[in-house]
Order: structure tokens, then C-alpha cells, then sequence
């Protein structure tokens, strides 16, 4: 049973550039607590509505309330601050850091302490280090990452540069993850390996996951809903049966 108010609303969301329409008029919730798919063709809009709701373009018009606060009036730079996190198409991290500074790079929403604080190295800061490296730990724990922990990005296998990723979105402890395409690029073995870690994200961890993707085996196996997007907005919705026997969604990935 999915909550009655839910934990991010978007309403009438439009995303232009130039005069292409990315995004038309969608309409979305995400509930707490829950695995969202978003699924689509390529071009559907899936992508652009996750910069949208991270601010990582400016919304052309409408809404995108995360508990009622309206994100669009968020700065780029504090989006972290209000426990959104997420990873990308491409990889995004610090190739030649070793993956425990990477990891490090998640903690920076926490304060620690004012900059003459961090000069003078006091006692509440290291006491703040402390913190974020316990908690990183926790992190390489979760995700098996301690074979690699003082290993540079660069020297790592595609698949474990992913949960990298990953895992430095976890260590900045958000409420909402947003997964662009996680399953991209990693062979059978990894794909399963993920589906375990995307459901103990969300029950061990409390964490509300939506995940763009194509990979409908992974999709199939984690998702409690699923929205199909098409021309930048939404063409279906249901759990992953219903979406995947839609004639609408069939027609949109095939063709009629």
C-alpha cells in the first residue's frame, strides 16, 4: 500500500531547449520507501527529467516538490543538502583518486566546522573526520569495496567504477537515490549482484530508489512500480507485468 502524500511530487514538468520539447507536461509521484522504474525509448525524456528534478537544468515550467518544498527554488549547489543523491550515464568520478577519496567526496554536504576550524584542525573537526570515515567504511562494507579501497578509479574494472559511483551517492546518507541507467555496461553476473544491493538499499538502508532503465530483467526483479515515459511524458504506469504487456508501451518501443 503506497502512502497517501507522497515523497517527491512533480506536476506539469516542461523541459525545453530551444525549441525541442524534451519533457511535455509529465506528471509523476514517488512514494517513500519504494523501487520506481522509469522506463522508455530512447529520446523518451527519461534522462532529462532526472537533471530536471537534480537541478541540473532549469526546469522550462511546473513543479517539483520534494515534501512540498518546491525544488526549483533550490540551488544547483544545496540539492545534496536536501538528501537527493544520484549517479550517472557516464561515470562521473576522480580517475586518478583512490576509491576511499572518492567515496570521502560524499561526505562533503556534513559541515565540519568553519574554514579557521578546519586551519586549526580542532577537536570538533577531527571529531567530524572521524564521522565521515566511519561512515565511508560502512559504505565499503556494504558494497564490498575493500579489496579496492586504496586502489585509483582508473585502475579499476568498468564494473566496480560503477558501484563506486554508487556507493559515493550512499555516502552522503540521501533519502531519495536517483540511478541513471545503473545497469549499463555490466555483464549478467553484475546485473544480479546489483539487484541485490538496489533491495538492500531500500530495506536495510531505508533509502526510496528511482532508477532509470533498460535492462527489464533487473527492472522486473527490483521495481515495485514502473513508468514507461514516451515523448517526454508519461505513456503507462503499473507494476512491471502490467507496464510490459501495455499495447501502448509495445507500440512505443516497436513501432505499429
Amino acid at each position: 500500500m503506497l502512502a497517501s502524500n507522497p515523497l517527491l511530487k512533480v506536476r506539469d514538468l516542461t523541459l525545453t531547449f530551444g525549441g525541442v520539447r524534451a519533457i511535455s507536461g509529465l506528471n509523476l509521484d514517488v512514494h517513500a520507501g519504494e523501487v520506481l522504474a522509469i522506463i522508455g525509448p530512447n529520446g523518451a525524456g527519461k534522462t532529462s527529467m532526472l537533471n530536471a528534478i537534480t537541478r541540473v537544468f532549469d526546469a522550462s515550467g511546473g513543479q517539483i516538490l520534494l515534501k512540498e518544498q518546491d525544488l526549483a527554488s533550490v540551488p544547483r549547489h544545496r540539492i545534496a543538502q536536501y538528501g537527493i543523491a544520484r549517479t550517472f550515464q557516464n561515470i562521473e568520478l576522480f580517475d586518478a583518486a583512490t576509491v576511499m577519496d572518492n567515496l570521502l567526496l560524499g561526505r562533503h554536504r556534513f559541515r565540519h566546522g568553519r574554514w579557521w576550524q578546519q586551519v586549526l584542525r580542532t577537536p570538533s573537526v577531527t571529531r567530524h573526520e572521524e564521522v565521515a570515515r566511519a561512515q565511508v567504511e560502512s559504505v565499503i562494507e556494504f558494497l564490498e569495496l575493500s579489496a579496492w579501497r586504496n586502489s585509483p578509479v582508473a585502475s579499476l574494472p568498468y564494473g566496480v567504477r560503477k558501484i563506486v559511483e554508487l556507493g559515493r551517492a550512499l555516502c552522503t546518507q540521501p533519502e531519495l537515490l536517483f540511478l541513471d541507467e545503473p545497469a549499463s555496461g555490466l555483464n549478467p553476473e553484475e546485473t544480479r549482484e546489483l539487484a541485490f544491493w538496489i533491495d538492500d538499499i531500500r530495506t536495510d538502508l531505508g533509502i526510496t530508489v528511482v532508477m532509470v532503465e533498460h535492462d527489464m530483467s533487473l527492472v522486473s526483479a527490483v521495481a515495485d512500480r514502473v513508468i514507461c515515459m514516451a515523448q517526454g511524458a508519461v505513456l503507462s504506469q503499473g507494476t512491471p507485468e502490467q507496464v510490459q504487456r501495455d499495447p501502448a508501451v509495445i507500440s512505443a518501443y516497436l513501432g505499429t
